[in-house]
């Protein structure tokens, strides 16, 4: 891809401000061009460095490099954030690590430092068609207007490597001297994981080695650069503290270029032996092909990529690129070429959540894939098998049985949340929180994912291999947590934590209650399937489980009764735990006011919000997105008329939730807001980087996840029902039209949303016809065929 790819757009760009009052409140210094792909940020600020290099980061699954300038260093939050590299540096954090970095290049003309913060007409840009990074600074040298600009990408073609173009132009002649290499000096929240680190030069490769403290993975990175114009006036390797560079000196005629690329990998310990070679292999074989043809390879690949998940919104713009904002975050952060690895709740935009999966995989990440690319989602739910042990650790630690998974999981599915996460501001006393002992709800919510996946895939080789063996360990973990009433003959749920985490300790959550509830009954279903259709396959795990049919008894007698919070006969209101209603009916705005410090945790043992029923996040809507055919319309509405005006909205996670049960009640100007609340979270750093004294920024994943679903499955009306798909959408009066393709069972579709007509495009290979739902009605749709109702 040329370079002047990135900047051609810049000038047509339409300004976000002029669109304020349509899309929230955006900066001046965003803008977006007309096709909706490339986002510019102008100027630069020390303010917005954290925000900008997450936003602006490149990625592929396996890293993710933070948008940063090349010459930047860890004061401006430069992070190369390797999958598969958990490490504790500190005895309380185990995250994943940051290695050095290979794309180092900085310049100087003279005593002029060519770096961002000193230049003019700054901009930065991120291409999301082709998951390209740019930036460009211009700078007054003398009588010399000098121009540099950068392109970067994450191969999506080869994971391990990195590829970046640095040139520079100037309309006199000049002398400039350009630093290329390795820079160990990145950000690393939590201690340094690499505690020595060999920088070396092997030929025109320079290197860098080390190995983790904690958890002994070595790492090995290499980087090769190469120059085009100029006169090279003289070449040397640099060594200064952590850095290693190839200095080179070089005169420059006026009007003309010189271009340093870029060619880096990275490897560990985990991909294969000898890391450091591997690195130097790849890192050389990519700088013989050259930036041009890596990018251009890239490229295809995200080509294939937009093809299965790219949504288009007619009539908004900002509506349209802001989902593709998310939707690109979504993406590389998803480690789709593995399934022992997990999304993080920060994906690789930086270490914060330790890269490690919460419920929100299962929720809000996963689902975005289930419709468009279902072997990602198959491959997370691997992961969910392969980190069993760890889940059944955490059950028997705990004194339960089966297997309770972690509430922050990473590659061993031990759990890794810590006793302490958060610290009162007010005392600088620890917070002992019970999110890792108390928030059961992540073992149900793994199997009715488990649940929906096999529904839409119909992949029963997944249920027979994997899913069944979870789906039995949970079920067994539910029996031991519930505690029977043997006075009202009803199964409880008690001491636990359920979605809304500022209220702890809470007794029968009617999320978490009928969350147990259906995840015993994919429990008993999948048995009974088994049994009958699949009896050699039941017996294995049944052995290896050691699972009885009295066993599975018992499992029916606690989901006949179990406990599920009924809507009040005459209000509709489901109460969000025993009594949630008896707590201070009071506004989040009012709950504000009683702070001492803006810092201050809200939450559980002494928050503002605990004798209140102001919640931190969706948690009743969360019932009732996931659970919708169990309540009516009218139950629906009460409840979001109740809970919405007593939600603080402090969680990403939270506003996809409210419009999810917004858009199936009919609310479209509502859901709207929710959409744009949730596409806006890091689009427009609407989140607190740092709460509790803890650092929780970076790329909010669940909200990526969550912008895609409001998008298809809320407006788009996709779901499945009795074993069919069904097409009912909603689209909001600002949207013209809706387009997203869909994955089911095998066949593939293309659904166009207007406000008269929907057109269902069945793909032109596939094997049958398909029988849909639409609007209520059955409709069959051959191969190759557009059918319109």
């Amino acid at each position: 891809m040329e370079d002047e790819a990135l900047y051609d757009g810049a000038g047509a760009a339409i300004r976000i401000l002029a669109a304020m009052e349509t899309f929230m409140n955006l900066t001046e210094s965003l803008s977006i061009d007309e096709g909706g792909w490339q986002l510019t940020e102008a100027g630069w600020s020390d303010e917005r460095a954290v925000v900008v290099g997450s936003n602006f980061m490149v990625g592929n699954g396996y890293l993710g490099y933070r948008g940063t300038s090349p010459e930047q260093g860890a004061e401006h939050y430069v992070a190369l954030v390797v999958t598969d590299t958990y490490d504790c540096a500190d005895g309380r954090w185990r995250e994943l690590t940051t290695v050095p970095n290979p794309l180092f290049v900085s310049a100087r003309v003279g005593d002029h430092s060519l770096s961002i913060d000193a230049g003019t007409k700054v901009e930065s840009q991120l291409d999301l068609g082709a998951g390209t990074y740019g930036v460009r600074h211009t700078h007054q040298v003398d009588d010399a207007t000098v121009t540099v600009k950068v392109s970067r990408i994450a191969s999506y073609d080869r994971l391990h490597l990195l590829a970046q173009r640095w040139s520079l132009t100037s309309d006199r002649a000049i002398t400039v001297e350009v630093d290329a290499g390795i820079d160990s000096d990145v950000w690393s929240l939590n201690g340094e994981h690499l505690p020595a680190i060999d920088l070396g030069v092997d030929g025109a490769t320079i290197t860098a080695a080390g190995t983790t403290g904690e958890s002994g993975i070595d790492i090995g990175v290499a980087s090769v650069s190469l120059v085009s114009g100029g006169e090279l006036l003289l070449e040397e390797d640099v060594a200064d503290g952590g850095r290693l560079v190839r200095r080179r000196r070089l005169a420059i005629a006026a009007g003309s270029e010189v271009i340093v690329d870029a060619v880096a990998a990275v490897a560990s310990s985990n991909d294969g032996p000898a890391p450091l070679d591997a690195a130097k292999g790849m890192a050389r074989a990519g700088a013989d092909e050259g930036y041009t043809a890596l990018a251009e390879a890239s490229l295809h690949r995200w080509s294939g990529i937009w093809r299965d998940m790219d949504v288009q919104i007619a009539g908004n713009l900002l509506d349209q690129a802001a989902l593709r904002f998310n939707a690109y975050h979504n993406r590389i952060c998803t480690p789709a070429h593995s399934d022992h690895l997990p999304i993080g709740a920060r994906g690789l935009s930086c270490q914060a959540y330790q890269g490690s999966a919460f419920w929100d995989q299962e929720i809000y990440n996963l689902p975005a894939f289930l419709f468009s690319e279902p072997d990602i989602a198959r491959s997370l739910l691997v992961y969910r098998h392969r980190t069993l042990d760890g889940a059944r650790r955490k059950a028997a630690r705990l004194g339960y049985d089966g297997a309770y998974y972690a509430w922050i999981s990473g590659t061993t599915g031990d759990e890794l949340c810590p006793d302490i996460f958060f610290k009162d501001v007010l005392t600088g006393r620890p917070i002992r929180n019970h999110f890792n002992v108390w928030q059961m709800h992540i073992a149900p919510d793994v199997v009715t994912t488990i649940a929906r996946y096999v529904d839409v895939t119909g992949d029963v080789e997944y249920l027979l291999d994997y899913g069944a063996e979870v789906a039995f360990e949970v079920a067994r973990f539910l029996r031991s947590f519930v505690r029977y009433d043997d006075w009202r003959e009803v199964y409880h749920c008690i001491r636990l934590l359920g979605p809304d985490e500022w209220h702890e300790n809470v007794d029968d959550n009617a999320f978490t209650n009928y969350q147990t509830h259906a995840a015993l009954d994919f429990a008993i279903n999948t048995y009974e399937l088994m049994a009958s259709d699949h009896p050699a396959a039941l017996a294995v795990v049944s052995e290896k489980l050691a699972l009885s049919a009295d066993e599975v008894d018992g499992w029916r007698r606690v989901r006949e009764r179990m406990l599920l919070p009924p809507p009040d006969a005459d209000t509709k209101l489901i109460e969000q735990f025993r009594g949630f209603f008896d707590l201070e009916d009071v506004t989040p705005d009012e709950v504000r006011t009683r702070l001492l410090d803006p810092g201050e945790y809200w939450g559980w043992p002494n928050g503002v919000a605990v004798s209140t029923q102001v919640s931190k996040q969706a948690d009743v809507p969360m019932l009732l997105w996931l659970h919708s055919d169990r309540f009516d319309q009218e139950t629906q509405r009460a409840n979001y008329a109740y809970y919405e005006p007593r939600c603080s909205h402090n969680s990403s996670l939270s506003h996809a939730a409210f419009g999810m049960v917004a858009t199936r009640t009919g609310q479209l100007e509502q859901a709207l807001e929710h959409f744009r609340a949730t596409a806006a979270v890091d689009l427009l750093n609407t989140s607190h980087a740092v709460v509790g004294g803890t650092f929780i920024g970076g790329i909010h994943t669940a909200a990526c996840g969550g912008t895609y679903q409001l998008a298809v499955q809320g407006f788009g009306g996709l779901g499945y029902q009795d074993g069919q798909l069904t097409i009912d959408p909603a689209l909001p009066a600002e949207w013209d039209s809706l387009i997203y393709p869909v994955r089911w069972q095998g066949l593939g579709f293309t659904v166009t949303v207007e406000a008269d007509q929907i057109a269902i495009a069945a793909d032109s290979d596939n094997d049958r016809s398909a029988s849909l739902s639409v609007r209520g009605s059955t409709t069959l749709v051959p191969p190759g065929a557009v059918v319109t109702v």
